[in-house]
C-alpha cells in the first residue's frame, strides 16, 4: 500500500490507477463511489473518498499475495462470492460499507480458519 502513497500522506489515486490498469471510472465504481469523486480534488480528497480507498486497498494488498498478483487480487475482490459472507463478494461487502467485515474474514483466514 506504500507504493500509492503521496508524499503528503494521502493515497495518489493516479498511481493506484496505473497500478491496476484501472480508469479513474472504473476504480470509483470498484470502490463504490460515485464515477466523478475522483475526477475533482476536491472529492478526491476529501476524508470519505481517502478511507474508502484505504479500505479497499488494505483488502487488496493482502489479497495479492495469496492470488498471485495485483491483477488476480483485483479479480478475486470483484468476482468471488464469499460463502462464509453470504455468498456476497467482497467488493459488494466493501460497496455497502462492510469492509471490516472483509478484513475479519482474511483474518479468520490467515490464522488457519476454514473458507
Amino acid at each position: 500500500m506504500v507504493d500509492f502513497m503521496a508524499a503528503d500522506g494521502r493515497l495518489d489515486l493516479d498511481r493506484i490507477t496505473t497500478g491496476f490498469n484501472l480508469t479513474k471510472s472504473q476504480l470509483a465504481e470498484t470502490a463504490g463511489l460515485a464515477s466523478d469523486t475522483l475526477q475533482k480534488s476536491a472529492r478526491r480528497d476529501a476524508p470519505k473518498t481517502q478511507a474508502r480507498m484505504t479500505e479497499v486497498l488494505e483488502i487488496l494488498s493482502r489479497l495479492e499475495t495469496w492470488a498471485g498478483g495485483r491483477g488476480q487480487a483485483l479479480a478475486w475482490y470483484r468476482a468471488q462470492p464469499i460463502a462464509a459472507l453470504d455468498g456476497r463478494t467482497a467488493e459488494a461487502l466493501v460497496k455497502s460499507g462492510k469492509a471490516a467485515v472483509v478484513r475479519d474474514y482474511l483474518d479468520h483466514l490467515a490464522l488457519g480458519g476454514f473458507a
